[in-house]
């Protein structure tokens, strides 16, 4: 495989995020080829259990980005 280099200390962050996202994207489309490590069921069950005690707070995707964005820019 050809090694890819970017203009990475161009980019802004909110264009790294974007490669980001882009890039994983692409990887989760074969899901089946993904081989998760055993803590994270550990931690899905935690978040979970937090979750249902109403003790975590969530957001949607797109305002959880907007809000990483509004903090690494």
């Amino acid at each position: 495989m050809e090694r890819v280099n970017l203009p990475l200390s161009e980019m802004t962050v909110a264009e790294k995020l974007d490669l980001i996202e882009a890039i994983w994207d692409d990887v989760t489309k074969d899901q089946q080829s993904l081989e998760l490590p055993s803590w994270h069921a550990d931690v899905l069950r935690d978040r979970q259990k937090a979750l249902e005690a109403g003790k975590a707070k969530v957001c949607d995707w797109e305002e959880a980005k907007q809000r990483i964005r509004r903090n690494v820019s």
